[in-house]
């Protein structure tokens, strides 16, 4: 059986978090106050402790005997009548105990470096703390030489029923207050949450209305001033703002080549017709069905185009081996397979690259061709006869690409197209389509493939004076050397 994870909110997850805590702290506040408690109390618990053992050292006197001993005189002597006391003389002997205890059987040993000692008995069922100290009276104290020095041994008890529930009302009184201050803060934190919480749900409400129709997003200002909702705020404008653009320019190639289609086939049909309108001879069907092969061979290459455009600016194809070619000896094989047209529009073309050394960049063999070749075929259309064709290629360095360009002296560009050269579809003067065969997608296709090798690709214009389009490739690592090196 499958099953469904309830989902939680932010909200039910920081007020969860919140009130753990304050449990935890309650629970901690607890256990301090326990400790505290108990230390105050028995601290003052031993002192009246110390206080009642003076009292019964008070009581020992002078027994008037030959031998100069004391004795216990309880005449005087007033205690709670639920403590314990016994006092023992110096030699061990019992002067005197309580008449509610049997009393112990002998002082105990109190350490040298101390006077008093605590334990805990159990007598009657009841609990006691002890405390067996050792004090001094002073026998004869107007003879000469200041009388004799007798030393006892008290041990006196109480019992800490009374001690333990004193405790124990403090430790509840603090449990008490933390669990009112749980029930009162509880609500009320849930309640700042909410509202803390708001900017982010106003947020989440305005970015669910954006659409494919729609792409007005304008977050709250609160949502902005925010510092952990402005990263947010800025990413989802940023996002959106690149999917309107992506849908934008989707809609455009669409409709671009749809027009482009639609006109392609349209002068394939009206041929076609044109040859049905009345009989013709065979050498007209002939003309007719060679215009037609010629109409049609354009829009296979329109196509051709438009699927080598889609698969230069997919970015999602799964990753190979990096891709690395010599970007000097693909120009010269591009200026090899376009020496024809050259020479057929009498254009030389020139190469300058660095001397005998290869220059790898992150391209395929297949891209660098159709990158190389589309600029310098569309310098070759644009320049005039007797003209020159420059194509060039440097390294730099300190950047790590290289740079690789082509210079045409041909009519330029006009300032006002140059925003849109790269664009698909755009040509600045439509009626050289006949002429020259494009279809205004040749720098769009190499704008895409300089950018998804990583690189960067400028144009410069003059009118009257020529063109150069500028690639900037990242270089890669000569794999022949690093082989030699292995």
């Amino acid at each position: 059986m499958n099953q469904v994870k309830r989902s939680r909110s932010i909200a039910f997850h920081l007020i969860a978090a919140v009130l753990a805590v304050e449990l935890l702290s309650s629970l901690l506040v607890g256990i301090l106050s326990y400790g505290y408690e108990r230390h105050i109390h028995f601290h003052a618990f031993d002192s009246i402790l110390h206080g009642r053992v003076d009292s019964v050292i008070g009581a020992v006197q002078d027994a008037g005997d030959v031998d100069d001993n004391v004795m216990l005189d309880t005449a005087d002597l007033h205690v709670p009548k639920d403590d314990i006391y016994e006092v023992f003389n110096s030699r061990g002997e019992l002067l005197g105990r309580s008449p509610n205890w049997t009393g112990t059987s002998a002082p105990p040993a109190i350490p040298p470096h101390r006077h008093a000692t605590f334990s805990e008995i159990k007598v009657n069922g009841r609990e006691y703390r002890l405390l067996t100290q050792q004090g001094s009276r002073i026998v004869d104290p107007g003879d000469p030489g200041g009388g004799k020095l007798r030393h006892v041994t008290v041990i006196y008890g109480a019992p800490t029923e009374r001690l333990w529930r004193a405790i124990h009302a403090a430790v509840q009184f603090y449990a008490a207050g933390s669990i009112l201050l749980l029930a009162v803060t509880g609500p009320l934190i849930a309640w700042l949450l909410h509202r803390g919480l708001a900017p982010l749900r106003q947020l989440a409400t305005l970015a669910s209305r954006v659409s494919a129709d729609s792409w007005h997003f304008s977050p709250p200002a609160s949502a902005r001033t925010t510092p952990e909702l402005a990263p947010l705020t800025t990413a989802m404008e940023n996002v959106l703002q690149r999917l309107e653009r992506s849908f934008t320019q989707q809609r455009t190639f669409v409709s671009d080549a749809a027009h482009e289609l639609k006109t392609a086939v349209a002068v394939v049909k009206s041929s076609l017709q044109l040859l049905g309108l009345r009989p013709r001879t065979q050498a007209e069907y002939q003309a007719g069905l060679e215009r037609t092969l010629a109409d049609t061979q354009r829009l296979e290459e329109l196509v051709a185009k438009m699927l080598t455009l889609a698969r230069v600016e997919d970015t999602g194809a799964a990753p190979g081996l990096p891709a690395t070619v010599d970007l000097v000896q693909s120009m010269q094989q591009a200026a090899a397979e376009l020496e024809t047209v050259a020479k057929l529009h009498k254009i030389k073309v020139t190469m300058e690259s660095p001397a005998d050394e290869p220059v790898m960049v992150a391209l395929t063999q297949e891209d660098c061709s159709l990158l190389l070749s589309n600029l310098l075929l569309n310098a070759l259309q644009h320049s005039p006869p007797e003209s020159t064709v420059e194509l060039r290629t440097a390294l730099q360095k300190e950047r790590n690409t290289a740079e690789f360009s082509v210079r045409d002296h041909g009519e330029g560009i006009d300032p006002a197209d140059l925003p849109r050269v790269f664009d698909r579809f755009y040509r600045s003067d439509p009626s050289r389509t006949r002429s020259t065969g494009g279809a205004g997608l040749g720098l769009a296709i190499c704008k895409a493939v300089a950018e998804r090798a990583g690189g960067s690709i400028a144009l410069a214009s003059q009118p009257g004076q020529g063109t150069t389009v500028t690639v900037q490739l990242p270089l890669t690592p000569n794999p022949d050397a690093a082989s030699q090196l292995a």
